[in-house]
């Protein structure tokens, strides 16, 4: 598998040593001083980027252009026209993208625990929610784009709070509140290793999976949920 990385940060720079460290998987790495322009591109199988959202938002229409699935993590910006009609032009052009916010297999894991969670007004008259996520005092966006995955996952109002400290790689919690009880879903982020390695995966399915439907716009979370179903028969009962 031949790899364009796009971006050589901490994430990009984890890639790059795990990819390279593969048997079967190659790595060029574009950034500012060699842009991911379609000629470039050419050759490689898969393209995954870790740019920040802006940049990569200014790529879309050369990785667009050049034809190749592309697996990105990038966040803090908006799908140009929207997120749907940009996957129905994908779809339409017959290109297959993967989107996260996080690469975590563990966090997919979460994201079921917490649309259970989110139908806790069903049970509680009296209830809140709380999410609380911590990062590295580097990183621009607050609330993380997890944490905004988390309350969209939620489907319940939720007070979202951000803390920036030292070299956090990712800390996330949902708290449920109720007058006599508290549950809380936590989620850690112990290396950055493990998003890299969560890309790597996907672009491997991406490539040689059935597991998505088709061309269009898929994200991360729908790619683990389709491997559990075709490796264990999972089906959740409670409905979405």
């Amino acid at each position: 598998m031949n790899i364009a990385l796009l971006g050589n940060g901490k994430t990009g720079q984890h890639v790059h040593a795990l990819a390279s460290s593969t048997p079967g998987m190659s790595v060029s790495i574009f950034n500012t001083s060699r842009p991911p322009e379609r000629q470039a591109l050419s050759g490689h199988d898969v393209i995954i980027s870790f740019l920040p959202g802006p940049a990569f938002l200014s790529c879309i229409p050369e990785l667009i252009a050049s034809r190749i699935p592309v697996v990105t993590g990038s966040t803090g910006f908006k799908w140009p026209e929207g997120r749907e009609a940009f996957s129905s032009s994908l779809s339409e052009n017959g290109l297959q993208w993967l989107h996260a916010s996080n690469f975590s297999l563990g966090m997919s894991l979460v994201h079921e625990m917490i649309q259970i969670l989110g139908m806790a007004g069903t049970l509680y008259d009296e209830h809140s929610f709380a999410i609380h996520e911590v990062h590295h005092k580097n990183k621009k966006d607050a609330p993380s784009g997890t944490a905004l995955s988390w309350q969209r996952w939620l489907g319940a109002p939720a007070e979202v709070t951000s803390e920036r400290t030292g070299d956090v790689v990712g800390e996330h919690s949902l708290t449920l509140n109720t007058p006599f009880e508290q549950i809380r879903i936590h989620h850690s982020a112990r290396d950055r290793k493990l998003f890299a390695s969560g890309a790597l995966w996907a672009a491997r399915q991406v490539l040689h999976a059935d597991l998505l439907p088709g061309p269009g716009l898929h994200d991360f979370q729908q790619l683990v949920l389709a491997g559990l179903r075709a490796q264990n028969g999972y089906r959740r009962s409670t409905p979405n």
